[in-house]
């Protein structure tokens, strides 16, 4: 039997007041005082397991999707709901070839890539954000408006410049295409700075309060590259969603310590940070200001090990952020993460203080 007991508004310590869910987070985000550490985990695979149904499913059925994020945050108390279920997305709307597995996210055809003749960019039409795989996306966000009772947070999610550059134009021919035709480049995140901000304008009209950015291919290319060509489209896109009326979470995969400092400049209210990212490192290069999550290895602690090594690592993490600090793992929580381990995660801020 699910384990409810955490769901719902969970009290604080020390006799304080005790905060919805989206209190707590968008008070963490501003800087003001909260009851306890928010948890915000990416939860997908481990959400579809929850309901008992096939990913795919999942990843194209609204309703299942908004089914197994309230699941979710509801019998582990964690913070948010989001709508975050694949990268491809905004480039299956684009007529990019999607492979649509039984059991794991849907990926894009590397070897068939939209814009493997790159001419035909210039043909390319931001496509309605309310048609297709985007708008079954926006109508999670309707469903949470109806159901929504616990006051969780609602997270909507698009793709970075790079990440969804890539996903057009198929990552290995992009990092050529730094050094081979820095113009092309500058186009295409152009335009997919265009239809993303298009696609979170219609989330952010139907109660998305935080945009997540999924930047991952950014953490493949050098300092150099990022600053570059990376980091000007980053911006943009986060001062994008700040006149839209929306908080940023930036989430990039990776190895991101040569850019650390670089991030630290977008202006993002969240910033993950993946397992292999010192949190001090961070910290120092950020400042004491920015908001982090992360970093635990979401595999060798989270789903690997006990639930007393997930609570020291998360103890760890919170001493080397310090108070500015969302609990989560390094990336997505693993589909076979073991019940009592995502527990341990989140009933860390039942004690830690703030």
């Amino acid at each position: 039997m699910a384990d409810r007991t955490l769901g719902g508004d969970r009290p604080g310590g020390g006799g304080e007041r005790r905060m919805t869910s989206r209190e707590r987070i968008l008070a963490m985000l501003d800087g003001q005082p909260v009851d306890r550490l928010p948890a915000m985990p990416i939860t997908m695979q481990i959400a579809a397991r929850r309901i008992g149904v096939p990913y795919r499913r999942y990843a194209t059925e609204a309703a299942l999707l908004a089914e197994g994020q309230l699941r979710v945050a509801a019998d582990f108390g964690i913070d948010h709901v989001s709508v975050i279920s694949d990268p491809a997305c905004e480039a299956a709307d684009c007529g990019a070839a999607v492979v649509f597995n039984e059991n794991q996210p849907p990926a894009l055809d590397e070897n068939n890539a939209l814009l493997q003749d790159k001419a035909k960019l210039a043909t390319l039409r931001v496509p309605n954000p309310t048609a297709g795989r985007m708008g079954n996306r926006l109508r999670v966000l309707e469903i949470y408006r109806e159901r929504n009772r616990q006051g969780k947070l609602v997270e909507g999610w698009i793709e970075g410049p790079c990440a969804e550059g890539a996903d057009l134009r198929g990552i290995n021919a992009l990092m050529l295409d730094f050094y081979d035709d820095p113009d092309f480049v500058r186009d295409l995140f152009a335009f997919c700075n265009r239809m993303e901000l298009a696609f979170a304008k219609e989330q952010i009209a139907r109660g998305a309060e935080l945009i997540g950015v999924g930047d991952a291919a950014a953490s493949l290319v050098g300092p150099e590259i990022y600053r570059e060509f990376v980091w000007p489209f980053e911006k943009e896109l986060v001062d994008g969603l700040h006149a839209l009326g929306a908080k940023v979470r930036l989430h990039i995969c990776g190895n991101t310590t040569p850019i650390l400092t670089d991030i630290g400049r977008l202006g993002c209210d969240l910033v993950d940070l993946d397992f292999m990212v010192p949190i001090d490192a961070a910290r120092k290069a950020m400042g004491d200001r920015q908001v982090l999550l992360g970093n635990m290895d979401p595999v060798r602690v989270l789903q690997n090990g006990t639930p007393a090594q997930v609570r020291a690592t998360v103890a760890e993490c919170h001493r080397l952020a310090g108070s500015r600090y969302i609990i989560g793992a390094g990336c997505e929580v693993p589909p076979d993460t073991p019940p009592e381990n995502l527990r341990a995660l989140v009933n860390y801020s039942l004690e830690a203080t703030v």
